[in-house]
């Protein structure tokens, strides 16, 4: 049985909110391209928060007071994600 382990989420120049969610690049590529976007793909894990997701691959580990808040938790991603930048649907 295939199991997810993570997705691609596109998110567009000035986005508050993702524009899309993909399960295979290849798809989220090819959305990128027909719509002619400029963002970031990253790839996320699936039930996990990238908070505690990089804690447990120790990608990171918090050291300051700030890396416990809530608003510091909400809104974390780590370079360790995998990611791709687009200008006009062109991978860059």
């Amino acid at each position: 049985m295939n199991t997810i382990e993570s997705v691609w989420v596109f998110h567009g120049i000035d986005a508050r909110f993702a524009g899309g969610v993909f399960t295979d690049v290849s798809l989220a590529e090819a959305w990128i391209l027909k719509h002619r976007l400029t963002g970031v793909l990253t790839q996320y894990p699936i039930n996990a928060g990238c908070y505690d997701w990089a804690i447990e691959e120790e990608l990171f580990a918090p050291t300051k007071n700030e890396h416990y808040t809530s608003t510091f938790v909400g809104k974390f991603t780590t370079a360790a994600q995998e990611h791709i930048h687009f200008e006009e649907g062109i991978r860059c």
